[in-house]
């Protein structure tokens, strides 16, 4: 099989080539808009304080587990631990909405809740304060 190129067939061509090209190019700059999560340059920062029912004292809130959610996810994205003195902090985040939270003691039967704040990123380089999370020890 043989195929012949006209000159005006091959214009069609590449007439055609560069339209899929170009509408490729184009669904990708359009596809491209970020919603929460890593890669931006704000951060979550907060505590973790500890009521220790044991005891009657309370305390920063040393090597706890801080769950970060981007956006809508069902499931955690990032965890953390506390550090020396409660604090903790996420950081590169993007603007949008997530939840922070952490676990507390209970004494109902699952043995634990988690403590959730919503915090709202709105600017680049902006640092929000999530606060002090109260979490309960037995």
């Amino acid at each position: 099989m043989v195929i012949s190129w006209t000159f005006t067939s091959f214009v069609k061509f590449k007439s055609a080539v560069w339209a899929v090209v170009g509408f490729l190019v184009l669904s990708t700059f359009i596809s491209c808009e970020k919603g929460p999560g890593e890669g931006g340059s704000s951060a979550i920062v907060g505590n973790v304080e500890v009521d220790d029912f044991q005891n009657g004292e309370t305390y920063p809130g040393v090597d706890e587990d801080v769950y970060l959610i981007y956006g809508d996810d069902i499931t955690y994205s990032e965890r953390i631990k506390s550090s020396f003195d409660g604090r903790f902090e996420f950081k590169y985040l993007r603007e949008g909405s997530y939840t922070v939270y952490v676990y507390s003691d209970t004494l109902t039967a699952a043995g634990s809740t988690a403590v959730k704040k919503s915090i709202e990123i709105t600017g680049r380089k902006q640092e929000v304060d999530a606060g002090t999370f109260q979490i309960k020890k037995y």
